[in-house]
């Protein structure tokens, strides 16, 4: 009973497109493949098992596939399955980034990267950030609903399959991305019964579309039963409605109030009047459209206006911003739950488990139904009230997160802002494309600077401080503080030029407007830019005048951000109060329990006793600073720790997991874009670190490691910094007679740090032959990576005989 599916070569130049049987190295030997967002299936997957089949055979033997239909056919689903039993053959991991979301396309990149866990927060490209991210990894991406962005998809698909050899991509949209190379899936509706082909029963149960609605019909209606009695009506909705799965399960929604007769003949009459509207509109789109029409007309007045006004939200929200933006208008606040009861209930909206909080999501298609619904039979006025109510929501979460950022709930107010990323975006496009509304947008993304991660990093934002700082140029403290802001990013990335322009400007508005405030942070700034620029004697003077000036203020984050800065200045300068201001810097998150801050208090106390000759506890400190929460929250933080503790375990006698740890630190400082702080100083100590492994393991060894721990991924890497089983050559030689005179030469190859593709070139071999060789030493010498191996050959003297 399954449909065949078409499938076809996109020839966009005139000339075959052959697809790239290559793929680039995975993760270290012995890893398995990572999971990136592959999400466990809440309801069963009916059907699709040709177009599953015929999906996965194309990703052998072709690097792009897109999957292509009308909205609600199961592009997505059924993408996720493909992704989900392809696992294995990706080492570098299955990646999935939802794009339905996201509306500016300049943002694509930055938004690849965020669901490979990376915050961009550097001032390369984030294209060539990402590039560089993946070159030598064997992973399949999916891209789900490019349909809105599909010049900025081509585009980044193109650079990516030419920058990364081992990569697939599969993508979903409805239409042709039009990149060289791509085959287009074109994914049927499920299969229905043929009207004019009677069938005995049990041939009807076996129809993809017959047992998706008595599947969903159960989940609904736990009495439900597919039998003789309605087995025929469930076939006719099925057919009715051609298969889109979609509408198949909003119709089973039904089931809580309808009978299945019910259904078919309300549907029935839905039909007819459709099909005597436009002609323009393709029949699945004239189906899909009456499927959730008639959904909308089974809603009470206050659902529809509700799932109107609900439009306005981008991704997911929480109950709490539905009471902000919707109450009123004929449903009360204390109404409200009962209303999205009701809309969860007619699978109008989703829910969502968040550790313990419940979240709810359109889908997209009923989402764009519900803003044509807003734009078209709301008036103007309410659609601005909707609109600036939904700003209003989300910058009093962003006051409030500002307000709160040192304290308790730092890292949960991190978790949150990543959840509402999307309609923080939604927020600021509407202040800065909205004529008397830039000011707000400008304190709202100035609200967002101690959480500058909870928007995708520092770019993001420095790109929406500079559209409001151009759109909003009148005196006040909200541009002062922004000023302030812009300028601490420009610093952190390097931009000198940026920053020192800011700092004038901040300085010169700070006098004029005479609040203590602006002028405190004024006077911070000047610390900070010295800071940045090595001129510690300049800084501390100028950090001790903001210090006091914060503290008479009352402004606890202020405080505490000034004496860390204070702290580093002394550390680097050599004065002797680095250490009691670090104590009182730490003392300060202990008593508030802030646990983010306390990581770079650790650092910097870390740092400090290394510099004077403490090494164990130096190591002890900065270890303290990965246990926190969420690291991937606090990446500078982390990328600090794991670059003092590479120098301190280079002196501790552990030259191997040092290699490792700069290795994983390089790996963030690239995708955050700062270098360390008071670089000039601090590089010195890099540069002495890298000398001393390479005297100790040998170029090539040491390479290897450094390139092993930039492939780790987070927590591995902080469970190798936090003592994990060091890698270290084995004493004995026992092993080395075991090894054949073929896995000699294939040891040397190991050591000079070349693939098992170049092995195989080398040795004039097939590729899987010299994996079977790699891995059979593996076996023999009892390691699980290739660093083992050189690390072991080296210290062994090892050579092919």
């Amino acid at each position: 009973m399954d449909n065949d599916y078409r499938v076809s070569d996109c020839h966009l130049t005139g000339r075959t497109n052959r697809a790239s049987p290559g793929s680039g190295p995975g993760p270290a030997d012995g890893e398995g493949p990572a999971d990136g967002g592959v999400q466990a299936e809440l309801t069963s997957f009916v059907g699709r098992r040709r177009e599953v089949a015929g999906a996965r055979q194309l990703l052998t033997r072709t690097r792009m596939v897109t999957l292509t239909g009308a909205g609600g056919i199961g592009k997505t689903r059924l993408a996720l399955r493909v992704a989900s039993e392809m696992r294995r053959s990706f080492p570098g991991g299955v990646w999935v980034v939802d794009l339905a979301p996201l509306e500016d396309d300049a943002l694509l990149a930055q938004t690849v990267l965020a669901a490979l866990g990376l915050d961009h927060d550097s001032a390369r490209p984030p294209m060539r950030t990402l590039a560089d991210h993946l070159q030598d990894r064997r992973l399949l991406l999916v891209l789900n609903n490019c349909e809105h962005l599909l010049d900025a998809c081509a585009e980044l698909i193109r650079t990516l399959l030419a920058a990364v050899p081992g990569m697939r991509v599969l993508a979903t949209s409805r239409q042709a991305l039009r990149v060289d190379g791509e085959y287009l899936m074109v994914v049927p509706p499920l299969a229905t019964p043929d009207p004019d082909a009677p069938l005995p029963p049990e041939e009807l149960a076996r129809y993809e579309a017959v047992r998706l609605f008595a599947d969903r019909a159960v989940a609904v209606y736990s009495a439900f039963t597919l039998g003789p009695d309605n087995l025929l009506t469930v076939a006719r909705i099925c057919q009715r409605l051609e298969g889109i799965p979609l509408a198949i399960e909003l119709a089973a929604a039904r089931l809580r109030v309808l009978s299945p007769r019910q259904i078919l003949d309300r549907l029935d009459n839905r039909f007819e009047l459709l099909t005597r509207g436009s002609r323009a509109i393709l029949p699945r789109w004239q189906t899909l459209r009456a499927a959730i029409d008639w959904s909308y007309e089974l809603c009470t007045p206050p659902e529809q206006r509700m799932w109107a006004w609900l439009s306005v939200f981008s991704g997911g929200f929480d109950l709490e911003a539905v009471e902000e933006v919707c109450a009123g208008e004929g449903t009360p606040r204390e109404l409200v739950l009962d209303v999205v009861t009701e809309l969860v209930d007619k699978s109008i909206l989703s829910r969502e488990d968040h550790h313990g909080q419940v979240r709810y999501r359109m889908l997209e298609t009923i989402r764009q139904y519900g803003r044509a619904l807003l734009e078209d039979g709301g008036t103007a006025s309410q659609r601005e009230t909707v609109r600036r109510r939904h700003r209003d929501h989300y910058q009093q979460l962003a006051t409030r997160a500002e307000a709160e950022w040192f304290g308790p709930r730092q890292l949960a107010w991190f978790a949150r802002l990543r959840l509402e990323n999307a309609n923080l975006r939604a927020a600021l496009e509407f202040c800065l494309g909205t004529p008397g509304e830039q000011r707000a947008g400008l304190q709202l993304v100035t609200s967002l600077w101690s959480h500058r991660l909870g928007v995708s990093g520092v770019e993001e934002q420095r790109r929406w401080l500079g559209r409001a700082l151009a759109l909003d140029t009148g005196p006040g403290p909200a541009r002062a503080r922004a000023l302030w802001v812009d300028g601490w990013l420009a610093f952190l990335r390097g931009d000198v030029a940026t920053g020192q322009a800011r700092l004038a400007a901040c300085q010169e508005l700070a006098d004029t407007l005479g609040e203590a405030g602006p002028l405190a942070d004024a006077v911070q700034f000047a610390g900070l830019a010295a800071l940045f620029q090595d001129e510690f004697r300049r800084a501390i003077p100028l950090l001790e005048d903001a210090l006091g000036r914060h503290r008479a203020n009352g402004d606890l984050g202020a405080q505490w951000a000034t004496l860390f800065l204070l702290t580093l200045s002394c550390c680097l300068a050599d004065d002797p109060r680095a250490t009691p201001l670090g104590e009182e810097c730490l003392a300060l998150c202990d008593t508030h329990d802030a646990r983010w801050s306390r990581s770079y208090a650790l650092w910097v106390l870390g740092l400090q006793r290394w510099l004077s000759g403490s090494t164990e506890e130096a190591i002890a400190l900065l270890q303290d600073g990965l246990r926190v929460e969420s690291p991937t929250h606090n990446l500078l933080a982390t990328a600090q720790c794991l670059e003092v503790l590479a120098w301190a375990t280079a002196r501790d006698g552990s030259p191997l997991r040092s290699a490792r740890l700069l290795g994983a630190a390089q790996t963030l400082w690239v995708s955050l874009g700062a270098a360390l702080p008071g670089l000039g100083r601090l590089l010195h100590h890099h540069t002495e670190c890298e000398m001393r492994l390479r005297s100790a393991l040998g170029d090539a060894p040491f390479d290897a490691a450094v390139r092993e721990g930039a492939g780790l991924p987070l927590d591995e890497a902080i469970a190798c910094a936090l003592g994990g089983p060091a890698v270290e050559p084995p004493a004995g030689t026992g092993a080395l007679t075991s090894l054949t005179r073929r896995e000699h030469q294939v040891v040397t190859l190991l050591v000079a740090g070349l693939t098992d593709r170049e092995i195989a070139a080398e040795l004039v071999i097939s590729a899987r032959t010299a994996e079977g060789h790699v891995q059979r030493i593996l076996g023999k010498l009892g390691f699980n990576s290739r660093t083992q191996v050189a690390v072991w050959a080296v210290a062994q003297g090892a050579a092919a005989p």
